[in-house]
């Protein structure tokens, strides 16, 4: 429930801030964030940006409420990651405006520190703000004291100013939020004393959060939050967003994350629009991500059908006035409307022909100005047969015995049949990447036996593929499907993964969004009988990867999946292989 401001009145506050060092806030800011003051809302209003040669955003207009934390949603190159640099007043807009109430806070992967800042020095940085305003709501005070009763106008409104903004800042929490964000992110065991250049990649981009946390600034503008995070790091990141009273706003591929986070959803993918018209603009959402995707799918549906509609209509409205122009037969002179009414003189229904020729021309015209967009193409996958020629389901498909890498596998054994859908988890480093890697052939283990059938077609989607330096897109998924030199004009299947206008893209200028999506449309292109897909949400859109989790739990070939995603793990209905390791990934 919404905070309610104490009946203290103004000068009773100040005195009694005065005389006891700081050390209790009045509610009041706090309760006008809570009720969701305007003031402190995120706004934008007809933002549009472009880079050379593309059109990113088109006319974005958005409310970020303080105290409902919001997700930013979007297929891979929608924007989400230059609106947020936008919003943060890092990249000015072609047009259109945006205010954020400050400090702004945007989660940076990288901290901008050299090698050798410790850890103690990352955090005594966090809290400079706040150590400044607990210093200028002192000064405050003593200058709002030294007129006793009848303080100036300036001295008040001075220190209601910088009151504010400490309680907003909860100033008087610091140390303790320093030392309760540094144990919610895993970082508590790492000697304060240790600088940057000595700890993993994954405690930096911790640590750039923690930075965020303790600084506690007004507006959070969170580009990927959970990177990194274990299952009870994200679980805390969620709580201290949830206790935040200013705007938060969230790009993120973590579904389970953004359920438990948010309350609202903006979404930058396309929607139902005029075709007359510029697309462009967002979706607003109300409700968790569950909710959202119940939401868009529905809207998609009502999208589709009803532009199926409005042609199937278009047709009938275009047949009926060709063929109310045509009299006797085909290539006859056109009638006019006067000609008809000569014609039909006599007939009583002459009135009633004229009108609704003249309703169909009306109609026809009016549905041609307002129809909408085709919906653009979403994902399906097409072809993704059961093993063909093979052993049916049940049969021994692949057997691993204890199989080791060193340093990067501990022995591991199980078998797949024909068929089965296998999960494997694990904490970061317990060999996930390593194991599917032996059983996809590329990597040798050190011990133990991996049987597979001669010849058995393996998919393997990689973790990190790496774009192919002067290839195009088309090239890539031609030589998957392999079709031969001559056809280079050819279209291989997308499967609503790749764009057609992509196709003589260079792989290097793709993001890493659509570059995945490339090397999983190669895959799929040679359909495997073993499909081994390693991270295969990571830098999906969150509609392409839901989609994606329901087209594989239905077909009827072998999967083999390493993930830590947690919704993905959440609804899992196959097998699962956990290989531990400590904390989960």
């Amino acid at each position: 429930m919404p905070a309610h401001p104490r009946t203290t009145t103004p000068s009773a506050t100040r005195a009694a801030a005065s005389s006891s060092g700081l050390r209790a806030a009045p509610s009041a800011v706090g309760a006008r964030a809570a009720s969701g003051d305007p003031a402190l809302h995120l706004r934008a209003d007809g933002i549009s940006f472009s880079f050379p040669g593309r059109r990113v955003l088109t006319d974005i207009s958005l409310v970020v409420p303080a105290g409902r934390p919001t997700g930013l949603l979007g297929e891979n190159g929608s924007g989400k990651s230059t609106l947020l640099r936008i919003l943060a007043g890092e990249l000015p807009p072609d047009a259109g405006r945006c205010t954020a109430p400050g400090p702004v806070g945007v989660l940076h992967q990288e901290l901008p520190f050299g090698a050798a800042t410790t850890l103690a020095e990352v955090v005594a940085d966090a809290l400079d703000r706040s150590r400044r305003l607990e210093r200028e709501l002192l000064a405050a005070g003593e200058a709002l004291a030294a007129h006793g009763t009848d303080p100036t106008p300036e001295a008040a409104r001075r220190y209601d100013q910088v009151l504010a903004e400490a309680t907003l800042a909860d100033v008087w929490n610091a140390d303790r939020r320093a030392e309760e964000v540094l144990a919610g992110l895993g970082l508590a065991g790492v000697d304060t004393a240790t600088a940057l250049g000595r700890i993993s990649g994954g405690q930096r981009e911790r640590l750039a959060l923690a930075h965020l946390l303790i600084s506690r600034p007004t507006s959070w503008l969170l580009d990927e939050p959970t990177n990194h995070l274990d299952d009870d790091g994200a679980a805390f990141l969620a709580a201290a967003i949830a206790a935040h009273p200013g705007p938060v706003l969230i790009a993120s591929h973590d579904r389970a994350f953004l359920d438990d986070a948010t309350v609202a959803q903006l979404d930058l993918d396309p929607a139902e629009s005029p075709a007359a018209t510029e697309p462009g603009g967002l979706t607003a959402y109300t409700g968790t991500f569950s909710d959202y995707l119940l939401a868009r799918f529905d809207a998609r549906d009502r999208w589709e059908h009803r532009f199926r509609s409005e042609q199937e209509e278009l047709k009938a409205l275009r047949r009926a006035v060709k063929d109310s122009a045509t009299v006797g037969h085909p290539g006859a002179a056109p009638r006019t409307e006067g000609g008809m009414a000569k014609t039909f003189y006599a007939d009583r229904n002459a009135t009633v022909v004229s009108r609704r020729l003249r309703e169909a021309r009306a109609r026809l015209a009016q549905l041609e100005q307002d129809q909408v967009r085709k919906p653009p193409a979403e994902l399906h996958l097409t072809h993704l047969p059961s093993a063909p020629g093979r052993a049916g389901a049940g049969a021994v498909q692949l057997a691993l015995s204890a199989v080791a890498v060193r340093e990067r596998l501990a022995p591991t054994s199980f078998s797949l049949s024909a068929g089965q859908h296998l999960l494997i988890t694990g904490a970061n480093g317990s060999g996930k990447s390593t194991l599917l890697e032996v059983i996809a052939g590329q990597l040798e283990p050190s011990s133990g036996t991996v049987d597979r059938p001669r010849g058995l077609r393996i998919g393997h989607l990689g973790q990190d593929d790496e774009a192919v330096p002067g290839r195009t897109v088309g090239q890539q998924l031609r030589a998957a499907a392999g079709m031969e030199p001559a056809e280079e004009s050819a279209v291989p299947e997308l499967f609503g993964l790749v764009h057609p206008r992509d196709l003589e893209r260079p792989l290097t200028q793709l993001s890493r969004g659509q570059l995945r999506r490339v090397m999983l449309a190669a895959v799929l292109l040679d359909p495997p009988e073993l499909l081994v897909l390693d991270e295969p949400t990571n830098h999906l859109a969150l509609i392409t990867a839901t989609r994606l989790e329901e087209a594989l739990a239905h077909w009827e070939g072998t999967v083999l999946i390493a993930s830590h995603d947690r919704w993905l793990r959440s609804r899992w209905r196959g097998e699962v292989l956990d290989l531990g390791g400590g904390e989960a990934a």
